[in-house]
């Protein structure tokens, strides 16, 4: 786990709360964080929990990703990685059996060019299934 920025993470969260137009109370109640504690945060002088950091997505409505980032607990590389997931599974024109396929035909890109998924960087002997062959007529 990458140690946490929080001098940048507290100045994104302050142009995020700007441009939200949110007073910092505003955050704070919606966010379920006390006042001071948020100012805190932005002052960089607090690491807030990735929790916290939910919290504050969701008040914001942006992705959690996006601070997690900016806090250095998840690289770029894995956010995107988590975003095109989420996009897949919760797409509701497509049943269960063709997201997993559709992931599964992702991770074999994804490998195919030399990038490690999340799940694999957790396990590397873990087999995804990856290999998708193409249906016989």
């Amino acid at each position: 786990m990458a140690s946490l920025n929080v001098g940048n993470l507290g100045e994104f969260l302050r142009e995020q709360r700007r441009s939200a137009q949110l007073s910092l109370r505003q955050l704070a109640d919606a966010a379920g964080v006390s006042n001071p504690y948020l100012s805190q945060i932005e002052r960089g002088l607090r690491k807030p929990s990735a929790e916290i950091l939910q919290q504050l997505a969701k008040a914001l409505r942006i992705s959690a990703e996006t601070l997690y980032v900016q806090a250095g607990i998840l690289d770029e590389r894995d956010r995107e990685e988590t975003e095109v997931r989420s996009v897949i599974l919760a797409d509701p024109s497509i049943n269960e059996r063709q997201k997993q396929v559709l992931l599964q035909i992702y991770e074999s890109f994804r490998k195919e060019n030399g990038l490690q998924t999340a799940s694999d960087d957790a396990s590397d002997t873990h087999d995804t299934g990856a290999d998708v062959a193409a249906p016989s007529n």
